[in-house]
């Protein structure tokens, strides 16, 4: 081949292969074209959707989060702004503006206040008892239902334990009052056998015991439902497969079921040890004078009698703010500890 032949060769052949020395200095990319690199979750890349494609394919479920988002803005988030009074000598006819400023003086005054240490005192021993007692009793109601062959046992035995419910705490104490009161049928069964009688409504130091049954009879199976949609979400066939190779019913709910059911139960978990200071109100106020403040007063009777009863508004706002915090650091610290054992937990991080 002659020179002249060659020329456009090496001309193409240049155009073609990629020079090993820069031309100049590499300019850094942008932010835009940095945020357009595919996120990555678990090594798979995903494509980043827009804001605006998100509204559209999203605008029928946020259309129904309207209402939802209205009535938690007006009776929780905006409400928020009246914890200013917790450091306020706050007094209800001059208002939050003509209130004195007091800073931390009232949770001082909490601190050295004895009756809020035994409503602390008494809400941490409720929590435990619920949290060993109450948690695990939906659980095994759904597996219970889960098992049941029949649909028609099935729906009535639901039914029978959902029903409690939706019974109010007056109702539910005036039930167990006629059962286990001082003239309820238990006592006087036993007046008739001519034996003593035992007074369960009365007694502080039963009183965890009591209240936490009260609060399975009547929340447990509603809890249920949570636990039984994530038992239908579980494929079926693990189930087949397993009792293929000859696995029975204990083990195929050891290795299969409470697996699946792993994720739900550590959710549930986080969010009642956030709500570990909150034991009830009605329930402790309507058996506040049978059992007395001893073995009753927890933090939310607390800050009713210290507040509302009592006219120390602002001392029941610092009760009622400090157990707003301490839920939510404890429900972080959790959360942390869910992402620690591979768990999602509620409050997961960002993909990218």
């Amino acid at each position: 081949m002659s020179q002249t032949q060659q020329e456009p060769v090496k001309q193409l052949q240049a155009a073609v292969e990629p020079t090993s020395q820069p031309t100049g200095p590499t300019k850094a990319p942008s932010r835009k074209q940095r945020s357009k690199k595919p996120a990555h979750h678990d090594g798979i890349a995903v494509r980043a959707v827009s804001w605006k494609l998100r509204l559209r394919r999203d605008k029928q479920m946020l259309l129904m989060m309207i209402p939802g988002v209205i009535f938690l803005a007006l009776f929780f988030y905006i409400p928020i702004l009246g914890n200013v009074i917790a450091f306020q000598d706050y007094q209800p006819f001059l208002g939050i503006t003509g209130s004195d400023w007091v800073g931390v003086q009232n949770f001082f005054d909490l601190y050295f206040n004895p009756d809020f240490w035994v409503a602390l005192r008494n809400t941490i021993v409720l929590a435990v008892w619920q949290l060993l007692l109450f948690f695990p009793v939906p659980l095994g109601l759904a597996l219970i239902v889960d098992s049941l062959i029949s649909t028609r046992i099935r729906r009535w035995f639901q039914s029978l334990v959902y029903l409690p419910h939706f019974l109010s705490w007056v109702l539910v104490i005036a039930l167990f009052q006629q059962v286990l009161g001082g003239a309820g049928l238990v006592n006087n069964s036993l007046r008739d056998l001519g034996l003593d009688t035992i007074p369960f409504m009365t007694n502080p130091d039963t009183f965890p015991l009591l209240a936490t049954i009260q609060l399975v009879w009547k929340d447990a199976g509603w809890a249920m439902i949570i636990f039984l949609a994530s038992l239908a979400a579980i494929d079926g066939s693990l189930y087949e497969a397993a009792a293929a190779d000859g696995a029975g019913r204990w083990r195929r709910m050891w290795h299969i079921t409470l697996p699946g059911l792993r994720s739900i139960i550590v959710l549930l978990l986080i969010l009642r040890i956030g709500d570990i200071l909150s034991v009830g109100f009605e329930q402790f106020l309507l058996q506040h004078d049978a059992v007395g403040p001893g073995a009753a007063e927890v933090l939310d009777t607390f800050t009713y009698f210290a507040g509302v009863v009592g006219g120390g508004w602002s001392m029941g706002a610092a009760a009622g703010l400090a157990k707003g915090v301490v839920g939510a650091l404890l429900i972080f610290a959790a959360n942390k500890f869910a992402h620690k054992m591979g768990e999602p937990g509620i409050f997961q991080k960002k993909v990218g």
